[in-house]
């Protein structure tokens, strides 16, 4: 089966500037290639570079070396090469990402924060909170809560609004970042299949999992992280970084 993504010989380093421009290798000519329907679970110990990935494949961090080409809306478009509004335009229709914290504008209700993604898309707003409303509730948010901003909820709530999000749209490839880490038992296998379901209609899946039964039911297959090595490139963050 042909990759949706593939990126290749990503290289990143982060510049300490207040310690003598001291450069940290994070990343040192990295391969991956993710098919459609598949399920990547990035592994190895912290500080190893996993979540540096995920923002770069969303074009968060500019890579020092390297492409990410994805499959977007009938052509193959390189992100590491990208203008601002090619990316932006790819967070539209062909990627989504939960990450792990959610940042939202104050007073902005969580069912708007739901909906948003939709409604960028060109839904109506009653279709966007209609769907937005299904997926609070399969992820058990109490309906009390869906119209009052999620910057004064708990981590676990903040975190199901930001799956919610994440999800609401059919996104083609979904980053996810350490999504169940302040989840209860049964919010986690809730969240299990919410990933497993849209992996199954085709959705190419790149996650981390701390928790490794989380990472054992969703993952088709585990990357480690290789060895840190020499590696080119300051620390920059891309123009359309906007999450």
């Amino acid at each position: 089966m042909e990759w949706i993504l593939s990126a290749q010989g990503l290289t990143k380093g982060f510049r300490l500037h207040t310690q003598g421009a001291v450069e940290i290798p994070v990343l040192n000519r990295f391969d991956l290639e993710v098919c459609p329907g598949e399920s990547i679970a990035l592994v190895g110990p912290s500080g190893s570079g996993k979540s540096t990935l995920l923002r770069i494949l969303y074009g968060n961090y500019v890579c020092g070396q390297g492409r990410i080409r994805v499959h977007h809306r009938g052509r193959i478009v390189d992100i590491a090469r990208a203008t601002p509004h090619a990316i932006i335009d790819i967070r539209r229709w062909t990627m989504g990402y939960v990450s792990q914290f959610l940042r939202v504008i104050p007073r902005v209700s969580a069912i708007d924060v739901v909906a948003e993604p939709l409604r960028e898309r060109g839904a109506t707003p009653q279709d966007a909170r209609r769907v937005a409303e299904e997926m609070l509730a399969c992820l058990n948010l109490p309906r009390r809560l869906w119209r009052l901003s999620p910057t004064t909820f708990s981590g676990g709530e903040q975190q199901r609004v930001n799956i919610a999000r994440g999800f609401v749209a059919p996104y083609p490839i979904m980053v996810l970042d350490e999504p169940t880490a302040s989840l209860d038992d049964v919010n986690k296998a809730v969240v299990r299949r919410i990933i497993n379901e849209a992996r199954t209609r085709g959705t190419a899946i790149i996650s981390i999992f701390h928790d490794e039964n989380d990472r054992r039911q969703v993952a088709t297959r585990n990357i480690a992280i290789p060895p840190m090595g020499p590696c080119e490139g300051p620390d920059e963050r891309h123009p359309a970084h906007v999450r």
